[in-house]
């Protein structure tokens, strides 16, 4: 518990962004049970001065962060903060999520770059500090829920729900010109830009990936991905002997915040109504329905597994591209469909090596996006 309060000290980096304002949209249903503590933001100071007075956070722990990766760090790792919630985007949330496992926190997280670019480093961090991951996206959440059925040698494999973004169905012919505006319109999830995107190219799903080998310890060929569109099956863990263990529940990021929040319990969410808003009617749910994700149409799933089973910087390496890629496309200098071209060249363009130390994975980061640069000037758009 904090220092200063008998209430569950909480500091919310990103907290103007998708995932920051619904961790404190759960925070202010419950502040019986939580105290915001620290605040952080990428840019946007106004959002965040509203967010500091209305949870009573203090100038100096309510800090915009944008050119300044490193204080991120230095409130995760406040005496005060019980649990951290990195809702960071992209891979200048690290700092956040070593430090926090290195004051041995419980790290509620969402940024998956993190875990993707430097999987050794965090896991050595959450090793020696103490700290705990509890993922934050849905999909992980729903597999660290399932994996509770059983024991870590009883699994046999993970099987990761994909809705198949806004393209599911459409050929490569059909997203030839895909605009800014069709990639950010997804049709279960409201999330933040990059992470709409990335969904759309299916990219998000190909971190997921790597972010469950290395969350879970297992190898990419025990992770499959089934294309599930009605997003209530947030994903499954099979067991040795056939059993399949899902969780489900209706879309909502709130969900697996409160989750990481509350954990090891679970908070009321029903607030006086029949029901939680997750709940599902199972009287109106109607069918479920899966299918293969499309490799073909959707190359950067498939360049995710690459990464993933090369191991060492690779992963780093793609998620970096991968974000100037996109950071291009939303500023209309990429197109769309050059987004997995980019990856793909920049992953090939570089020798892979061990990720074996955070100065390891800051070099194959910056060497990556300034290969990446360079793809996307020559793009011409």
């Amino acid at each position: 518990m904090g220092e200063h309060s008998e209430r569950v000290g909480v500091a919310v980096l990103g907290s103007t962004g998708s995932v920051g304002t619904q961790a404190l949209n759960v925070i202010d249903a419950h502040r019986d049970r939580f105290q915001v503590v620290a605040l952080a933001a990428g840019t946007n100071g106004e959002l965040l001065r509203s967010q500091a007075s209305a949870f009573g956070v203090s100038d100096s722990h309510a800090r915009v962060c944008g050119d300044d990766p490193a204080a991120l760090g230095d409130l995760a790792s406040l005496p005060e903060a019980d649990v951290v919630i990195n809702g960071v985007v992209g891979f200048a949330g690290l700092p956040a999520t070593l430090e926090a496992l290195r004051s041995g926190k419980r790290l509620g997280l969402a940024n998956k770059e993190s875990l993707i670019a430097a999987g050794p480093v965090v896991n050595e961090a959450r090793s020696s500090g103490g700290g705990v991951i509890i993922p934050v996206d849905s999909e992980h959440s729903a597999i660290f829920q399932a994996l509770s059925a059983g024991h870590d040698t009883e699994l046999r494999r993970i099987l990761l729900t994909a809705s198949g973004g806004p393209f599911r169905g459409q050929s490569s012919d059909e997203l030839a010109q895909v605009s800014r505006q069709d990639a950010l319109a997804h049709p279960t999830w409201s999330m933040g830009p990059k992470i709409t995107v990335d969904s759309s190219t299916l990219m998000n799903k190909g971190l997921e990936v790597i972010e469950a080998c290395e969350l879970f310890q297992v190898s990419p060929d025990r992770v499959e991905v089934v294309v599930h569109p009605q997003s209530i099956i947030h994903s499954m863990v099979e067991f040795v002997d056939g059993t399949t263990i899902a969780q489900l529940s209706r879309p909502d990021m709130r969900l697996p915040i409160a989750y990481a929040l509350s954990y090891p319990h679970r908070l009321d969410e029903a607030r006086g109504e029949p029901a939680p808003p997750a709940a599902i009617d199972w009287r109106q749910l109607g069918s479920l329905s899966f299918e293969p994700p499309d490799f073909e149409t959707f190359p950067c799933l498939a360049l995710a597994f690459d990464a993933a089973r090369r191991g060492g910087t690779a992963p780093a390496v793609l998620s970096a591209a991968n974000e100037i890629s996109v950071e291009a496309f939303l500023e209309d200098r990429l197109a769309w469909s050059d987004i997995a071209r980019v990856n793909a060249s920049v992953l090939d363009d570089i020798s892979w090596a061990p990720a074996d130390s955070l100065e390891a994975v800051l070099v194959a980061d910056g060497e990556a996006r300034a290969i990446a640069r360079g793809y996307v000037t020559r793009s011409g758009r």
